[in-house]
């Protein structure tokens, strides 16, 4: 197997959609990347790269499963030359009092022999910024956003100290922002001070961008750093600082292509919902799939893919919903089983858009993303540039000699017009 030398960074993503995301914005940075998309297999081979990001379904699942999986991901990235394990997490910190964000960061310490790590979801370009330990997205702390009805981990605590503590026997502390506005130096400082004082996990404050370089410049020699997509901002430049890394301004190159688009959609965000309004409000093709007549058994997925292939735009088939349908559904069916079935239903509808042809595929919501990506069979992704911030196209190889290329989108992210931007930016680079 091939990954280049060095191998610099290695990432275990906790789920699909924020593994494309902390991936575009290490090819932003100039660091050649690929994804693969769960552990390879012992001998597979990877195109030449600086960071390998291994895409998990572990965000949900329970947490023994989390930690097995993450740890089976860190070994298969240390024996291939990984100085730094990077433990992707979501930039709204989704996490439930039992995990997984705790239970898995403890042990990739102890695999690691990591006596500290930093924990920092913050990624301000998308409006996540963590301030006294507390994390807002947009103006609203976390536990007043949409965050708070989430289906599967609601987030009712915008105090991270407390929300990390809750799951792990670590001790938890705060790295506040007047030190990190200081510096490297000073944040190092701070750092070391606290792991005196038995501090283990380490909330770290950052309220833009040049606090996200900041910390990638203190922790860049750390073993192991927790974080959601934003401190990747800052770890290449600390990488080509230390003379490891010569920044390629081609790392996003992807050479994409046209061809026959289509969009699916399981998420049901507050940021997806306004994208399905959008979409459908602009006169295209849409088409919604309701759960309840998948739990009846009818054949809603052939209807949906059956309707798709018929249209002469690009077909949205989606499942988003509204909070208050949502929770009706969910009542009726059990939460679980209500995402299974949708998960499974888009994913089916996937499978068999690409085998009629079709070569781009928009996906939104990251257990939507992960049912669609496994049941395609794609064992590998190449990065390309951000359609917007944390969403980039990628392409793979779903049959020899023919491309297909990807948008996985997070739940929360873009903009209301984020579907026509995504069709728009693949275009420009046919």
């Amino acid at each position: 197997m091939s990954v280049g030398a060095p191998l610099l960074l290695g990432v275990i993503a906790d789920d699909f959609t924020g593994a494309t995301d902390v991936a575009s914005m290490l090819v932003r940075a100039g660091l050649r990347t690929v994804q693969t998309l769960g552990v390879p297999a012992e001998g597979a081979a990877l195109p030449p790269a600086q960071a390998v990001v291994v895409a998990l379904k572990s965000r949900t699942c329970p947490a023994a499963e989390a930690v097995a999986d993450s740890l089976a991901a860190a070994r298969w990235l240390r024996a291939r030359g990984a100085r730094q394990i990077y433990f992707k997490v979501c930039s709204t910190f989704d996490s439930t009092p039992a995990g997984n964000i705790g239970p898995v960061a403890e042990a990739l310490m102890a695999e690691l022999g990591a006596a500290q790590a930093i924990a920092c979801p913050a990624f301000p370009e998308n409006g996540r910024t963590v301030f006294r330990g507390h994390l807002f997205v947009a103006d609203q702390l976390l536990s007043d956003s949409g965050m708070r009805e989430h289906p599967l981990t609601p987030m009712g605590d915008a105090n991270l100290v407390r929300v990390l503590q809750a799951q792990t026997a670590q001790r938890v502390g705060l790295l506040r922002y007047d030190s990190v506005a200081q510096g490297p130096d000073a944040t190092r400082e701070r750092l070391s001070a606290l792991q005196r004082e038995g501090v283990a996990l380490v909330i770290a404050d950052a309220i833009g961008n040049d606090d996200l370089r900041t910390l990638g410049e203190a922790v860049a020699d750390a073993p192991l750093l927790v974080a959601g997509s934003g401190v990747a901002l800052g770890l290449p430049p600390a990488y080509a600082r230390r003379g490891w890394l010569q920044p390629d301004a081609q790392a996003a190159a992807l050479g994409l292509a046209g061809g026959r688009a289509a969009l699916l959609s399981g998420s049901c965000s507050q940021a997806t919902n306004a994208q399905v309004a959008r979409w459908i409000a602009a006169g295209q093709p849409a088409l919604a799939i309701d759960p309840r007549a998948l739990a009846r058994g009818e054949p809603v997925a052939a209807q949906a893919l059956a309707w798709a292939l018929a249209q002469a735009g690009t077909p949205l088939v989606y499942a988003t919903a509204e909070p208050a349908a949502l929770k009706a559904v969910q009542a009726e069916l059990g939460a679980a089983r209500a995402g299974a079935l949708v998960e499974q239903a888009l994913a089916q509808v996937a499978c068999g858009l690409v085998a009629a042809g079709v070569q781009r595929l928009v996906v939104a919501g990251g257990e939507t993303s992960g049912a669609v990506v496994q049941a395609l069979d794609v064992p590998l992704l190449r990065i390309g540039a951000p359609i917007c911030p944390g969403v980039p196209w990628t392409r793979a190889e779903a049959q020899p000699g023919r491309a297909l290329l990807l948008a996985l989108k997070s739940g929360n992210f873009g903009g209301p017009d984020f579907f026509a931007e995504a069709l728009a930016a693949s275009e420009a680079g046919a």
